[in-house]
């Protein structure tokens, strides 16, 4: 503990960084203030049927992603979702569009023009998904919950009410690449991840509440355990995001002394991790999983029950065909986003290659052979972090609190921590400390 303040205080001396970090929790401290701020036109007192509509399945995954925004009526309702879904698309769209891969190639300008395409993307699906969020709360809640509309009528609301969703949306997309430019770690992922942690003190309340109140089941040793069992989950998640398989590489470098012609090697290696994809197939899959939901309420007879029971999000036929996607999706994302023949081609061009494997065609096969092989235990791991929080309500836990334990939610909150970890570490390295989880000392200036 004392070396950990010791780092603390090492942070603090350096000054960029300090300034680094007060932007950043400056940024997400306005971006959680915004989130308090109803939508004009509707009673903040009068939300009660909209929050019992996201306490449980999809709706309230989402509800955890903005921070409960999304089950306030909110100005930031929509969060930052839109624009991880233009991302989405983008990425994916860059596989079969021409122009989108001669951007990916263009380097800086190309980033930005991408940028500008992502953005005017996240402006249409926020106006998608705006009149779809007004016309969800104008059904739920009662007509006592919108404050007279006065000569304008519902259509002044509807109006008012999309432009302030997008600006919303637009303003949380502008504090995300704010503070990926000028703060510390990703902006957009330590949005989402501020979103779910603001969930955090209330689930575990409502779990502590229900299991010592009156007598509950467990008591105090039982909310004790679920604590133990979550940090082992956290550990094992960490492990996931950092796990790589490491391929040996030999770099040939010729060297002339005098006459003779010396050939020396330096050894390095490629490192492919066991989940390349990140929590990329537990987006897709859940994406997919709205269909059976939607199904359930439109179809009639034997389609409206098969489609019932797979939008239950505890139940079994649900969480099998959940963590099969995400298996399927592991692969696809793998396969569109590490590119072995890139690798390989780098690898010849630079004098590189694996020892007892040719440079070329072959060094492409076997790193594809090898990624394929580590990619199944990875994505199996991952469905069942995914499916992890239904297994935890059998046991009697609480659906909010039972997020935490896996899940999109979990795995998000554990890379970005890592990611912002690794950054901080590397301002202190080159400020000649210890990292943030090293010894705290400082280190001797290199001569």
């Amino acid at each position: 503990m004392k070396n950990f303040i010791s780092t603390l205080k090492d942070i603090w001396k350096i000054e960029e960084l300090r300034n680094k970090i007060l932007l950043t929790l400056g940024l997400m401290a306005v971006y959680r203030f915004m989130a308090q701020i109803p939508l004009p036109g509707v009673d903040p007192t009068q939300l009660a049927a909209l929050e019992d509509q996201t306490a449980d399945g999809i709706l309230g995954l989402l509800n955890s992603f903005t921070g409960g925004a999304f089950s306030q009526a909110s100005i930031m309702a929509l969060g930052i979702m839109p624009y991880i879904s233009a991302s989405i698309v983008v990425q994916l769209m860059g596989i079969a569009v021409p122009y989108l891969q001669k951007l990916q190639k263009d380097g800086e300008s190309g980033r930005k023009k991408t940028t500008q395409i992502t953005r005017w993307l996240t402006i249409g699906i926020t106006m998608v998904q705006g009149p779809a969020y007004i016309t969800n709360i104008r059904s739920i809640l009662p007509e006592s919950a919108f404050i007279s509309e006065g000569i304008l009528g519902a259509g002044f609301f509807w109006f008012s009410s999309m432009v302030i969703l997008t600006a919303g949306t637009v303003f949380a997309m502008w504090l995300g690449e704010r503070i990926t430019e000028k703060g510390i770690g990703n902006g957009i992922s330590l949005l989402i991840m501020i979103g779910i942690i603001a969930r955090f003190p209330s689930s575990f309340a409502q779990e502590l509440a229900s299991k010592t109140a009156n007598g509950g089941a467990g008591g105090a040793m039982m909310v004790l355990l679920e604590i133990v069992v979550w940090f082992l989950v956290i550990l094992a998640s960490v492990l996931l995001v950092t796990a790589v398989r490491r391929v040996g590489v030999q770099y040939a470098r010729r060297s002339v002394v005098g006459d003779i012609k010396e050939v020396e090697g330096s050894r390095q290696y490629i490192p492919l991790k066991l989940n390349s994809a990140g929590v990329m197939p537990i987006i897709f899959a859940q994406a997919i999983m709205f269909i059976p939901g939607a199904i359930a309420q439109k179809a009639e007879g034997s389609f409206q029950e098969i489609g019932a029971s797979f939008a239950d999000m505890n139940g079994l036929g649900y969480n099998l065909l959940f963590a099969f996607l995400i298996i399927v999706f592991s692969y696809f994302y793998t396969a569109i986003t590490v590119k072995t023949n890139e690798m390989a081609g780098s690898l010849k061009r630079n004098n590189g290659f694996i020892p007892g494997v040719r440079p070329g065609d072959d060094t492409d096969s076997y790193l594809d052979k090898i990624l394929s092989l580590i990619t199944f235990p990875g994505s199996i791991f991952l469905a069942l972090l995914a499916i992890l929080p239904a297994i935890a309500v059998q046991f009697g836990i609480q659906q909010n609190w039972a997020l935490f334990y896996g899940g999109t939610s979990l795995i998000i909150m554990v890379g970005v921590a890592i990611d912002t970890i690794q950054q901080i570490n590397s301002y202190l390295l080159n400020s000649h400390y210890d990292g943030l989880m090293k010894t705290g000392t400082k280190r001797k200036a290199s001569l």
